[in-house]
């Protein structure tokens, strides 16, 4: 069964110091175009990351997204004391120099003002990703990767109806070109006769039924009929037989639309320029379809 480009999935790794939690998003694309959205992993993994990410997804726009969120005590700060009692010895002088009253500083304030202070406060840091904790979120991109493998094909299986159905519309229109086949060849020499008439013609009849099957033949349809089916055929092989059919699928797409655009070009009759307007309405939709296809 055919997969979407188009997934997410979602695995989280539980590590001594907190919660990661790991995304991916997909979406079409001609290549593996894969987009590492963090900071958190550590550079000597991306490569195995990403070859991974490759080998199981094959083609896309993929976005990978980690966040943290620590456990509370890894969330704790600390204070800088030296730093602290530096800007308190500074704030107080200056402040008692430029108080006109007598009043001495309020130790409160200052203290609140100096916690402020950005470099005051230090968030305990460490490397969240380390070789004891990989393989916890090893097994979280397997289970991400899993999710969105799932999803594709979820996706897949609605795509795979959608374009099945329209070829086989297609072959069914195409079908009922047959039947204005008859009507078309007498229109045509119906119209020859009528315009022989008005120069006042009288052409050998056997002469003229030899210049009118040369003039039918520019018109003949047939072998755009059998390419059209033997097209769709090697569609239907293609995306039943393949397991990544999307880039394919997209060339036989063109050589139907050539066969459609040729018996629109080649039919002189308003019914079945109607039938190839609606055959290129379905094509369309499935080249719009076949673009999301894997």
């Amino acid at each position: 069964m055919i997969r979407s480009m188009t997934g997410y999935g979602k695995a989280e790794a539980q590590l001594e110091t907190g919660k990661l939690t790991l995304e991916i998003r997909t979406l079409n694309s001609k290549s593996a175009d894969i987009n590492l959205k963090t900071q958190l992993l550590p550079k000597d993994k991306e490569i195995a990351v990403r070859q991974k990410i490759a080998q199981v997804l094959q083609r896309g726009t993929i976005d990978v997204f980690l966040t943290w969120e620590p456990n509370a005590a890894e969330n704790a700060k600390t204070i800088n004391g030296d730093l602290a009692e530096a800007y308190y010895k500074q704030i107080h002088a200056i402040y008692n120099r430029c108080a006109t009253s007598g009043a001495p500083a309020s130790d409160s304030l200052i203290l609140a003002s100096i916690l402020r202070f950005p470099d005051v406060l230090d968030v305990k840091k460490a490397d969240i990703i380390t070789e004891e904790n990989w393989p916890a979120v090893d097994a979280a991109i397997d289970q991400a990767l899993a999710a969105v493998d799932a999803f594709r094909s979820q996706e897949g299986a609605v795509l795979y109806k959608d374009v099945t159905g329209r070829v086989a519309t297609i072959l069914s229109l195409y079908d009922q070109v047959e039947q204005f086949e008859g009507e078309r060849i007498e229109t045509i020499k119906a119209r020859l006769l009528k315009n022989l008439e008005e120069l006042q013609q009288k052409p050998d009849p056997n002469r003229f039924e030899q210049e009118l099957i040369f003039y039918l033949e520019k018109y003949d349809i047939n072998e755009e009929k059998v390419r059209l089916r033997q097209h769709c055929k090697y569609f239907m092989d293609t995306i039943d037989g393949e397991p990544y059919p999307g880039k394919k699928l997209g060339f036989i797409i063109q050589e139907m639309g050539r066969e459609i655009n040729t018996t629109g070009s080649k039919a002189n009759h308003a019914g079945i320029q109607q039938l190839v307007v609606r055959m290129k309405d379905e094509l369309e939709k499935i080249r719009e379809q076949s673009m999301n296809i894997l």
